[in-house]
């Protein structure tokens, strides 16, 4: 009886020590690694002994872009080809450029945000909901 008592102690001993124990199940960062074939949630890591701060840094979005096309507009994308340290968080940022009455055409962004912020002029923004009503939904944005 004493051997049963002191297994069972032992035993609940042991599963609070596993219990209580648990490991961050989130890493700090994954940076692309643009050399592997890997693709699982985003791109494969690359070692985090290799990463450095210019894989979390952008420069140019502050550059206006050329709109002298038919659409009289230009999309700059930073994702996580231009800026390696987006790499699974499922964002990605853009600056667009138009010159008057110009247009970026409809385009969809499944599972995604869209944010804008307007630095001069004016802008008519909308969206169309979900079935059954596909709705259009706008607004006129301003400085």
């Amino acid at each position: 009886m004493a051997n049963q008592t002191l297994f069972l102690s032992l035993l609940a001993l042991s599963c609070s020590l596993a219990i209580a124990y648990e490991p961050s199940p989130l890493q700090d960062f994954c940076v692309a690694d643009p050399t592997s074939s890997a693709f699982v949630n985003g791109r494969a890591c690359m070692d985090p002994k290799l990463v450095q701060a210019d894989h979390f840094s952008f420069s140019g979005l502050h550059l206006p872009r050329n709109t002298s096309n038919k659409l009289g507009s230009v999309v700059s994308p930073v994702t996580v080809a231009q800026l390696r340290g987006l790499n699974t968080l499922g964002i990605a940022l853009a600056r667009i450029d138009y010159a008057p009455w110009g247009i970026v055409p409809p385009h969809v962004h499944p599972r995604a945000t869209e944010i804008l912020t307007v630095l001069e002029g004016a802008l008519e923004v909308g969206f169309v909901t979900s079935n059954p009503e596909n709705r259009l939904i706008t607004k006129f944005l301003q400085k």
